[in-house]
């Protein structure tokens, strides 16, 4: 199998860098597989104190990867399939390590629920936003629950409606990303370096403590949200969907 996230190991930071441009870093069950294979060996080396999200290429993530998903058989595989997000998020939540996004490209539709599960993001002067599930014929279900704890209520309902497009400094001020900076990489290292003065336990403990409600609502609506997302993805609109956007023609809603 390809490597399509890279690990290393620089002191007391692990990276991971989705490493995946043919499809612009899109969400396949492969890379979603990887990435979370990542974040445990990351929590497993013990002079690590904190993991930088990062990403190869002009995209962070693409959201799901559609070819793949549209030739997908329905039911089970669907279910299975999303499952694999939902249990990356928690992943990323519940890890006893801080978790900083670097985010310096476009992020679409289910990337942003990676977003929404880091701690701390850092956007660059290239980064765009979009929630863009609704223009397929599905909907942000499962990100959903890494998404609405961080944006404002106001935000969310135009954002998850209209699928527009919006830039770093308009991420910081609805709180999906923590701040927006020109020197991306810099102002990463600087955050990685006061968070590893931290003690293993002191920084575990105080980063439980900022997840627990979010891990609450998770757990409550996990499963739910797992199988609407799976039946959305098979239904006869988001098939319509997913083609005309592979073909770059407008679909033709039955509705």
């Amino acid at each position: 199998m390809a490597d399509l996230v890279r690990f290393e190991v620089d002191g007391p930071v692990a990276r991971l860098t989705l490493d995946s441009p043919h499809n612009r870093n899109a969400l396949s069950t492969a890379l979603v597989e990887q990435l979370h294979a990542g974040f445990d060996q990351a929590a497993a080396h013990p002079g690590v104190r904190t993991v930088v999200l990062d990403h190869t290429g002009g995209t962070f993530c693409a959201g799901a990867d559609l070819s793949e998903a549209a030739g997908r058989d329905p039911g089970d595989l669907a279910v299975d399939r999303a499952r694999e997000m939902t249990t990356l998020l928690r992943a990323i939540l519940e890890s006893p390590l801080p978790v900083i996004g670097v985010i310096d490209g476009h992020v679409r539709a289910g990337g942003l629920g990676l977003v929404g599960a880091c701690d701390v993001v850092v956007a660059g002067p290239a980064s765009t936003f979009a929630l863009t599930e609704a223009r397929i014929g599905v909907a942000p279900s499962i990100i959903s629950l890494t998404l609405l704890p961080k944006m404002t209520a106001r935000s969310a309902g135009r954002y998850f409606v209209t699928g527009e497009r919006f830039g770093p400094e308009e991420a910081a001020a609805i709180g999906l990303v923590t701040l927006a900076a020109e020197d991306v990489q810099a102002t990463v290292a600087a955050l990685a370096a006061e968070i590893a003065k931290g003690s293993p336990q002191g920084l575990a403990t105080s980063k439980a403590l900022t997840t627990a409600s979010i891990l609450r609502e998770f757990d409550g609506r996990a499963e739910e949200l797992t199988q609407q997302s799976a039946r959305l993805f098979v239904s006869d609109e988001a098939r319509e969907g997913m083609l005309a956007f592979l073909q770059k023609r407008p679909p033709n809603w039955a509705g």
